[in-house]
């Protein structure tokens, strides 16, 4: 399965707006997305430390079940980043172009894009 990058952030923006407390799994039912692409990048992005989840698997020989409890510091950090709209196509565009799919990397080119269009918004650069 490929990483698919707006599920991340559609993953992402459902945790932080769960009102659930950090102790409980949280149990996503997206649009459009099965139950198992669902699961497979919560575990890839527990994995990257976006998120803290848990293997909630109880047969070792079905598809593995992972659910969010909370987000990670970093993970509200890549979500800030990316949770304009503009900022998240030029994010997509910019790692398309460059053939990238790491969330390491997805984060730092979100981050220049941000200082972008804060430029663009508000005319003033960061370094």
């Amino acid at each position: 399965m490929k990483l698919d990058k707006d599920l991340v952030r559609e993953i992402l923006l459902a945790v932080e707006d769960s009102d659930h407390s950090p102790e409980v799994s949280i149990t996503l039912s997206l649009n459009n997305r099965t139950p198992q692409e669902v699961s497979y990048h919560v575990m890839l992005l527990h994995e990257a430390g976006l998120l803290v989840g848990r293997d909630a698997s109880v047969l070792a020989d079905v598809f593995p079940v992972w659910q969010p409890k909370r987000l990670t510091y970093r993970g509200h950090e890549f979500l800030d980043t990316v949770r304009d709209n503009e900022v998240w196509r030029r994010t997509k565009a910019g790692a398309e172009k460059a053939g990238v799919a790491s969330l390491g990397l997805l984060l730092e080119i979100g981050k220049a894009y941000g200082k972008e269009v804060l430029k663009e918004k508000l005319g003033i650069e960061l370094p």
